[in-house]
């Protein structure tokens, strides 16, 4: 069984491929949470994910959607703890995304975006047995749920990307300059241009207009 930290703070394990951002979390956490939640481990990809939650059995993991050696849906798959909790930390708002984190068997979603004090307590409330979603994010999964999305669809041109450049589609459609994807992502300017180049040709478009209008169409803004 799961035991919280002693005083009672809620043992969380953050999974994230970017160093930075799980430093930034960890801090933020430490600065607004202090007392009620404990970041006990760290990692970076799928098998560190699932050989650290089997280690440490926190009650609740921090988990990105996009990670290498599977995703997060593949830790979760893999239950290496049966009774943690998985919140979905993401800069994916994307339905297909969300939808399918959730049916994984995460218990919530919230997005980067979140501030340092509703992470606090998303993470708590997960802790307590709550689903906790963005609020955007709500009406994905009530839509699922309804049939108004069919998200067992497989888009052949959406499965040549690969996750970053998935990542960086998304911004880029949403109108991101170049430096706010790089900023978003923790890549450089360079990297954003090399996977933009790559999903405009894997994808057969010309333009960003091109591809905003293409991912609009796929319901993936």
């Amino acid at each position: 069984m799961n035991q919280a930290s002693p005083g009672g703070a809620v043992r969380v394990v953050l999974v994230d491929d970017h160093a930075m951002f799980r430093a930034g979390v960890r801090a933020e956490l430490a600065a607004t949470g202090a007392g009620v939640v404990e970041v006990v481990g760290e990692a970076a990809d799928a098998d560190a994910a699932v050989a650290v939650v089997r280690d440490l059995r926190p009650q609740v993991v921090l988990l990105d959607v996009h990670l290498p050696g599977g995703g997060g849906v593949e830790v979760m798959r893999r239950q290496p703890s049966p009774d943690t909790c998985y919140l979905a930390l993401s800069v994916s708002d994307a339905a297909e995304d969300v939808i399918g984190t959730i049916r994984g068997g995460a218990r919530g979603y919230v997005t980067k975006t979140i501030t340092g004090p509703e992470l606090v307590d998303a993470i708590t409330r997960v802790a307590g047995g709550d689903a906790v979603f963005s609020p955007r994010l709500a009406g994905f999964v009530l839509d699922a749920f309804a049939g108004s999305i069919d998200v067992a669809a497989v888009d052949e041109d959406l499965d040549r990307l690969t996750e970053r450049e998935r990542e960086v589609m998304r911004l880029i459609a949403r109108g991101y300059a170049y430096k706010e994807v790089a900023k978003e992502l923790y890549i450089s300017v360079k990297t954003v241009e090399t996977h933009m180049s790559s999903v405009l040709r894997k994808l057969q478009l010309s333009s960003r207009h091109e591809l905003t209008k293409w991912a609009s169409d796929r319901r993936l803004l």
